[in-house]
C-alpha cells in the first residue's frame, strides 16, 4: 500500500521497474529501425517513421483507458474497498477491448487517405508504411489489453509484474526482429510481425499477473460494464483526448517538416526512436506515480499526495539534465549507427544537443497531468495537452520553420513545451492546495 512508508521510496521503486519495462521496449523499437536502417534504403526509414506516428494515435488511446483504469481501481483499493476495485478492473478490461477495436478497425479503412492527407506521404514510403500498418494494426487490441492490465497491476502496487508486462514485449521483438527481416528475408515488414508478436505477449503476462496472481479482475459482465462505464469513461475520455494532443501535435510537425524532404522525415524517425528510450524514465515515473497519488487521494492524506507531486517533480527534472547531456555527448553516435547523412544527420544532431530541452517541461507537464487525472480533474488534462498541441506547437513551429528552417521547428516546440509546461505546474500546486483546504486533512502517515 501507497499510503504509507517513504514517498520517494514508492516513487522511485516503481519508477525503476517501471522504466526498465519501458525502456526495454523502446530501446527495441530504436534496435528495430536500426535493422531497417541495415537494408540501406532511406524510403524504408521514412516509412517506419510515418507508420509509427500512425500508430502513436492508437497507442494514445491505449494510454488514456490505462489511465482511467489504474486511476479508478487504485481509488477503491485506497478506499478499502476491493470487491469494487475487482468490478471496475473487469468492466475496464471490456470497455478497453471495446473501444480499442473500433479505433483499430477506423485506423485500418483510413490508414492511405490519413498517411497522404495528414503527413503528406508519397511514394515507396507511403506505399510502404501502409502495407505495414495493415500488420499491426489489428494486433493493437491485444496490446491494449495487456497495457490495462499492467495498469492494474501498478494499481495493487505490484510493479515488478507490471515490469514484466512490457518486459516481456522487448525480449519476444529483439530475438524477432533480425530472425524476420534478415533470416526469413521478410525485409521491413519482418519488422511488423515482430511488432505483432509483441503485443500479443503483453495480454498472456499481463493476464497472468492480474487474473491468475492478485485476482484483480473479477468475471467480465456487460450489466457491470454498461454501469461503471460512465465512471470509467469520465477518466477515460478526457485522458484519450488529452493523449490525443500529442500525436497531433506531432502529425503537424512531421507535416511541416516533409516539405524539406526524406532527409527530415528520416531524421523524424531517428528522433522519434531515440527519445523514448532517453526519456523512458520519464514515462515510466508518470505511470507510476498514479496509483501512488491515487491511493493516498483516496485516503484523503492529501500531504503525502502533495509530497509526492514535488517528488516527482524533482525526479523528472533531475533525470531530464542527465539524459541530455548524455543525448548531446552521443550525438555522433547515434548519427553513424543510423546510417544518417548530410541534412539528416545535421538535423538529429541539433537536435541531441539543443532540441531536447523541451522536455524539462515536457517532463514537468506529464506528472502535472499524472495528479489531474488521479485527483479527478481529468479535464484540467485535456486542456493542458490540446493547448500545448495547438497553441504551443502551431504557431511556434511554424514560425520557426519559416526563420530558421527544420531546426527552427524544433526550437519553436521547445519554447512552445516551455510555457504550457510552466502553467500546470502552477496549475497543479494550486489544485492540490486547494483540495487539501476543502478536506480539511494534512495527512502525513509513515
Amino acid at each position: 500500500m501507497f499510503t504509507e512508508g517513504s514517498l520517494m521510496r514508492h516513487v522511485a521503486v516503481m519508477t525503476a521497474t517501471g522504466a526498465i519495462g519501458l525502456m526495454a521496449i523502446f530501446a527495441v523499437d530504436l534496435l528495430s529501425l536500426f535493422w531497417v536502417s541495415r537494408l540501406g534504403d532511406q524510403a524504408f526509414k521514412a516509412a517506419v517513421g510515418y507508420a509509427g506516428l500512425a500508430g502513436f494515435f492508437a497507442m494514445s488511446v491505449n494510454i488514456g483507458l490505462t489511465i482511467a483504469a489504474s486511476a479508478t481501481v487504485s481509488r477503491a483499493i485506497g478506499a478499502g474497498d476491493r470487491a469494487r476495485g475487482r468490478r471496475l478492473a473487469a468492466s475496464s478490461l471490456v470497455v478497453t477491448a471495446l473501444v480499442a477495436a473500433l479505433v483499430s478497425a477506423t485506423m485500418l479503412a483510413y490508414r492511405d487517405w490519413a498517411l497522404i492527407h495528414v503527413v503528406h506521404a508519397r511514394g515507396e514510403p507511403l506505399a510502404v508504411a501502409s502495407k505495414f500498418l495493415a500488420i499491426t494494426l489489428p494486433a493493437n487490441v491485444p496490446m491494449a489489453l495487456g497495457m490495462t492490465l499492467g495498469g492494474l497491476l501498478r494499481a495493487v502496487g505490484d510493479a515488478r509484474r507490471a515490469m514484466y508486462v512490457t518486459l516481456s514485449g522487448a525480449i519476444v521483438t529483439a530475438i524477432l526482429d533480425p530472425a524476420l527481416i534478415f533470416g526469413l528475408d521478410l525485409g521491413v515488414y519482418g519488422a511488423a510481425w515482430a511488432t505483432v508478436a509483441s503485443r500479443l505477449s503483453f495480454l498472456v503476462v499481463g493476464f497472468h499477473g492480474a487474473v491468475v496472481v492478485h485476482d484483480v479482475v473479477a468475471r467480465p459482465s456487460l450489466r457491470a460494464a454498461r454501469r461503471d462505464f460512465g465512471p470509467i469513461m469520465a477518466i477515460g475520455f478526457p485522458a484519450i483526448m488529452a493523449n490525443l494532443a500529442t500525436p497531433v501535435g506531432s502529425a503537424y510537425t512531421v507535416r511541416v517538416f516533409s516539405e524539406f524532404g526524406a532527409a527530415a522525415v528520416a531524421a523524424a524517425a531517428i528522433i522519434d526512436r531515440v527519445t523514448p528510450v532517453a526519456f523512458g524514465v520519464i514515462f515510466a515515473l508518470t505511470g507510476s506515480v498514479g496509483p501512488i497519488i491515487g491511493q493516498n487521494y483516496g485516503a484523503r492524506l492529501m500531504g503525502r499526495v502533495q509530497r509526492t507531486l514535488s517528488d516527482a517533480f524533482v525526479l523528472s527534472v533531475g533525470y531530464v539534465f542527465l539524459a541530455w547531456a548524455v543525448l548531446a555527448l552521443a550525438a555522433p553516435l547515434i548519427v553513424a549507427a543510423f546510417d544518417a547523412k548530410g541534412e539528416s544527420a545535421d538535423y538529429v544532431t541539433f537536435y541531441c544537443r539543443w532540441g531536447v530541452s523541451a522536455w524539462v517541461f515536457l517532463a514537468c507537464l506529464f506528472v502535472a497531468n499524472t495528479a489531474f487525472n488521479n485527483l479527478g480533474f481529468p479535464l484540467m488534462t485535456m486542456g493542458f495537452n490540446w493547448a500545448r498541441a495547438t497553441l504551443g506547437t502551431i504557431p511556434f513551429v511554424t514560425l520557426g520553420v519559416r526563420y530558421g528552417g527544420v531546426k527552427g521547428g524544433l526550437v519553436g516546440v521547445a519554447l512552445g513545451c516551455a510555457l504550457f509546461g510552466a502553467l500546470a505546474v502552477a496549475t497543479a500546486y494550486w489544485t492540490t492546495a486547494r483540495l487539501a483546504a476543502r478536506l480539511g486533512d494534512g495527512g502525513t502517515r509513515r
